[in-house]
Parts: structure tokens; C-alpha cells; sequence
């Protein structure tokens, strides 16, 4: 009888308060879990993409945030924030594709998403509740590393 090995996949959750060292704790949380699972390749790209969410999470909102990680079975990493604001913004208002350009040298704002395109495979974002009752159930935010743009460097190199 043989072995049957299951594929490294995990989750981990983490609840956020509305505090300006969310972001910090986001970032260093990802750190130890993906170091923790052998993820090096993606460390970087992700504790970039999660402090630039949960950043936002904070400056947009009077409310808790939560981030996610899970592991699919592909080798896949999927990260979701959850805040309280319904708004969703670009890109992952976009369909999937769809390149939003880069913020004006002079905007204020408007380049830490700009970089999820640059260092995901894949995102976007959903409303939680669509009617007046469900204001404040917020958005989630999510993105994808690990897949077909790890790939196509390491079949470039």
C-alpha cells in the first residue's frame, strides 16, 4: 500500500484593529508564516502587496481589518484583506487584464496599487452586502503569487 501525500496547503488568519501599526504586524506576520513554509520566493512580493492593503485598510477606514493567507494546492498563494469600506478601488475593480496606468508623478496618492499589478498574477475585489441593511460589511480585496509569472522567470533563467 502506498503513501498518499498531501498537497502543503495551509491557511492563516489574522484579525487587525484599526491601528497604525497594523501594517507592521501584517507584514511581519507574513514574514514568519512564509519563511515558516519555505516560501522565500514570494516573501518579498507579498509583505509588499499586504503592507500597501493593510495601509490603505487603516487610511480609509474607522474599522477593523483581517488578512488571509491561504496555500492552494498548486503552489499558489492567495492573500485577501477584508476592511469595513464598501469602495473598491482600481485595479481590482477591473476585470481581469485590464492594466489601470500609473499615478501622476504629482498625485498624492494612487502608486502602492499600481504595484499589485506589477507583482501579482492575478486579483480583484468584492462588495460584502449589496443593500442599505448591509453597510459596513465592507469589501475583500485579494491576490495571487506563485503562479504563471513565478513560472515564466523561472523558465526564463
Amino acid at each position: 500500500m502506498g503513501t498518499v501525500s498531501l498537497a502543503d496547503t495551509w491557511v492563516y488568519a489574522l484579525r487587525l484593529p484599526h491601528d497604525p501599526r497594523a501594517a507592521r504586524v501584517a507584514r511581519m506576520t507574513v514574514r514568519s508564516v512564509l519563511i515558516g513554509h519555505g516560501r522565500h520566493e514570494v516573501l518579498d512580493a507579498v509583505e509588499l502587496l499586504v503592507s500597501e492593503m493593510v495601509t490603505n485598510a487603516y487610511r480609509h477606514t474607522n474599522g477593523p481589518a483581517s488578512l488571509r493567507l491561504t496555500a492552494l494546492s498548486d503552489g499558489r498563494l492567495r492573500v485577501g484583506v477584508w476592511d469595513t469600506c464598501s469602495y473598491i478601488p482600481a485595479p481590482f475593480d477591473q476585470p481581469p487584464g485590464v492594466r489601470v496606468p500609473p499615478a501622476p508623478a504629482d498625485a498624492l496618492g494612487g502608486r502602492g496599487l499600481f504595484l499589485v499589478q506589477e507583482y501579482a498574477d492575478c486579483w480583484g475585489g468584492w462588495r460584502l452586502g449589496d443593500g442599505l441593511l448591509d453597510r459596513g460589511a465592507g469589501k475583500l480585496l485579494w491576490f495571487e503569487v506563485g503562479g504563471r509569472r513565478a513560472w515564466a522567470r523561472e523558465a526564463a533563467a
